[in-house]
């Protein structure tokens, strides 16, 4: 029996009760609903092929445009979405993304988020968020790629969590005073990750978004991540974890591990949060277990994982120069064979924010990564490109 079930079942039960409790005397939901529905969306265009060193250099969970003898415009992201507060304790959010390739067809669509907030109080301070969306663990991995300054997500938080999403059940807890402060450094343009609460807890199948679970055992996650006024600053510390039970999804058939494709992957991280006013520090740290292709003994283990990244940025009016240095060490369990990486990078960047609907970014990129699987061993690739984004907010 799942030993996760249990959890489940009191999270539940905890969670209905309290909103028995809450005052039922609430504003009736409007027969013209659909007027609170509203639709949103961004498109990137990016091109990587400038002053590359070596086109060997490539990053399969950052951009699968980068790399190759052959660059050419990429779009990197094409996506719609559709959300409104239909009821006074009811949100929902939908989000589809026309830019993936399945089996050599390119912008074909694929599910990002589908999702209801159901709140538990008449502030919404507690909130039930079931369906697929972001997991809580990691502040980089919260923000939307609209947002983020440098173009890809760090390998170490993301190695964790590819596609950043899960289907599950969380649960979000925040004063309104904080969630408050939440939508004004999002809208003083901030590069806020979006209010996810300042507690979390949630369960999730644990095999990533647009997988089904594969065994039965549920991922659990806690986070507290909180949001401080000092004077005319804000600092947002955190901290969170995650533990589970991962089905490999894809290994080289001379591994022979049919009977062995389930591994423990445990992670927790530590966050901090400087936001730029007009200096920005944005930092994280990560440590953990989870399976890596171990090339001297040729299996697929447990082994320890870490890394990190810090970020400084800068606003300078419609100007943001931004640097990030990040390292990983471990295995990316979505990856063939749970490739082992070491990942040693420094990224330039520049913002160009022409207005709210258009901007630019450029990053220099100089990156040296280990990358290794069954098939592909004795592989360290170093070089150094240009990056460029074009974005389109609408």
């Amino acid at each position: 029996m799942n030993k996760n079930i249990p959890f489940a079942v009191l999270l539940l039960l905890f969670t209905l009760s309290f909103a028995q409790a809450q005052e039922k005397t609430e504003e009736k939901i409007s027969n013209n609903w659909f007027e609170k529905i509203h639709l949103g969306g961004y498109m990137q265009v990016r091109y990587n092929g400038l002053f590359q060193t070596n086109p060997e250099l490539g990053c399969e969970q950052c951009d699968e445009a980068w790399g190759g003898e052959e660059n050419s415009f990429s779009i990197r992201r094409l996506r719609f979405k559709i959300y409104g507060q239909i009821h006074p304790r009811v949100f929902f959010y939908f989000q589809p993304d026309f830019s993936k390739s399945v089996t050599g067809a390119h912008h074909v669509g694929k599910l990002k988020d589908a999702y209801v907030d159901l709140g538990l109080d008449k502030d919404n301070k507690f909130r039930l968020r079931v369906g697929q969306s972001k997991v809580p663990f990691g502040y980089e991995n919260l923000q939307s790629s609209s947002q983020r300054l440098p173009l890809d997500r760090d390998d170490a938080i993301n190695s964790g969590m590819k596609d950043e999403r899960d289907l599950g059940i969380f649960f979000y807890w925040a004063t309104k005073e904080k969630r408050n402060l939440m939508k004004k450094l999002k809208k003083d343009g901030m590069k806020h990750s979006g209010d996810f609460g300042v507690f979390a807890l949630g369960i999730y199948n644990g095999q990533t978004a647009n997988h089904p679970d594969q065994n039965g055992k549920f991922h659990v996650v806690p986070r507290f991540s909180l949001p401080i006024e000092v004077g005319s600053q804000v600092i947002e510390p955190g901290i969170q974890a995650y533990s589970g039970k991962f089905v490999l999804l894809e290994s080289s058939p001379e591994l022979n591990i049919r009977d062995q494709k389930e591994f423990t992957d445990q992670r927790a991280a530590a966050s901090f949060v400087l936001y730029p006013q007009p200096f920005g520090i944005q930092a994280e740290y990560m440590i953990g277990q989870g399976p890596e292709f171990n090339k001297q003994s040729q299996k697929i283990e447990v082994q320890k994982l870490q890394g990190g990244y810090v970020t400084f940025s800068y606003i300078a009016g419609e100007f943001i120069p931004f640097t990030r240095l990040q390292y990983y060490d471990g295995g990316k369990k979505h990856e063939l064979d749970a490739r082992s990486y070491t990942v040693k990078e420094l990224e330039l960047g520049l913002e160009w924010q022409l207005n709210e609907a258009f901007e630019l970014v450029a990053m220099y990129t100089f990156s040296n990564r280990r990358y290794e699987d069954f098939q592909l061993q004795d592989n360290q690739q170093a070089g150094s490109l240009l990056r460029l984004q074009a974005q389109l907010n609408f």
